[in-house]
């Protein structure tokens, strides 16, 4: 089997999203490849929608029905149990890819001796393969035989894992697996993944679609999913320890984590959660103190960190609890300016 393509699954039934990606994989124009679609407990039709393809294309798509909810690293992960690739790939269920996707991918993956491959990707509203919005996935001085500035620049800037593909013993070489039961799994093992690559080859060609919609994990912001991405950043660094690159690239983990642990979380959480409360503040801006206690003085902080979140975060560093008013007072004002303006 040339390729194993995993597509974990939760209620994507409607408006025919599921349909939408599952037609663009059994399209694909190489073939000895196989679709292992895993249903992650859904309420909806999703898993009858998968067993019709199943039926349809019996030689393609294999679906695996999960017994509980894993959220989609936990579904990943059955998908994987299942794998007989030479080759791993993954894609979520709302987005869809060109029909010569994996065929381009593959060819100058093997063309070049390579064990990963990726290429750029669209940001699109609607469900059509009309060229949207083109995003950059990595960059080219990124790709070729990696040595230790690429990995560095990997470990800050690797691009989604979904818009690559990876050669079979990078992923089972080893005993790391995707979390379970949180989001942002990808998050928690990619720099792990990407480290153990020795070749990679980049596509400057937008293939994947990744569709955009209002109930998108990136744009749905609880308490609960603040701690699922702090949850991803602690085992970031947990398996640069284990796997033994921390120390090396010990300023791009540091950098990562403050990103994805702390910057994001905090404003995200800000934003997005409402009411904001006092102790989770303070719970994140200790874990991140305690983890990186230097972590504003890294060499890649000021140009990876806005200029306006600094001042908050520095105000944070010095008291919480006058962060926390400071933050609560510029919001009123803003609101009262909205409010001004309708009027």
């Amino acid at each position: 089997m040339k390729l194993s393509v995993i597509v974990p699954v939760y209620n994507m039934a409607a408006e025919g999203k599921l349909n939408y990606c599952l037609d663009s994989l059994v399209n694909q124009t190489i073939s000895n490849y196989e679709i292992i679609a895993v249903d992650d407990c859904s309420t909806d039709n999703s898993l009858e929608i998968l067993y019709s393809y199943e039926k349809q294309y019996p030689e393609k798509v294999k679906v695996i029905a999960s017994p509980i909810n894993k959220k989609q690293g936990g579904a990943k992960n059955l998908g994987l149990k299942a794998a007989k690739g030479e080759w791993i790939g993954f894609i979520d269920s709302d987005d869809w890819v060109t029909a010569d996707y994996y065929e381009k991918l593959l060819q100058k993956a093997e063309e070049a001796g390579a064990d990963m491959a990726g290429c750029d990707y669209h940001l699109t509203h609607e469900h059509s393969m009309k060229i949207g919005q083109v995003v950059p996935n990595n960059r080219p001085e990124q790709a070729g035989i990696l040595d230790h500035d690429k990995y560095a620049s990997l470990i800050l800037d690797g691009g989604s894992l979904v818009v690559k593909i990876y050669k079979r013993n990078i992923i089972f070489d080893y005993p790391n697996r995707f979390p379970e039961g949180i989001f942002y799994e990808d998050n928690a093992i990619s720099n792990s993944w990407m480290l153990r690559a020795r070749h990679f080859v980049y596509l400057q060609e937008p293939l994947y679609y990744y569709y955009q919609h209002d109930t998108s994990t990136v744009h749905t912001i609880t308490t609960k999913r603040c701690e699922h991405r702090m949850e991803a950043a602690r085992i970031m660094v947990k398996e640069a320890r284990e796997f033994g690159f921390l120390e090396e690239y010990y300023p791009e983990i540091e950098s990562s984590f403050t990103t994805l642990f702390y910057v994001n979380t905090l404003f995200s959480y800000l934003a997005g959660v409402k009411p904001v409360k006092l102790s989770f503040i303070k719970k994140l801006g200790k874990e991140m103190r305690e983890t990186f206690p230097d972590f504003r003085r890294n060499p890649y902080y000021e140009s990876r960190v806005h200029a306006e979140e600094r001042k908050l975060i520095d105000m944070q560093m010095k008291s919480d609890l006058y962060f926390f008013l400071y933050y609560k007072l510029l919001w009123a004002y803003r609101k009262f300016r909205k409010r001004l303006k309708r009027s």
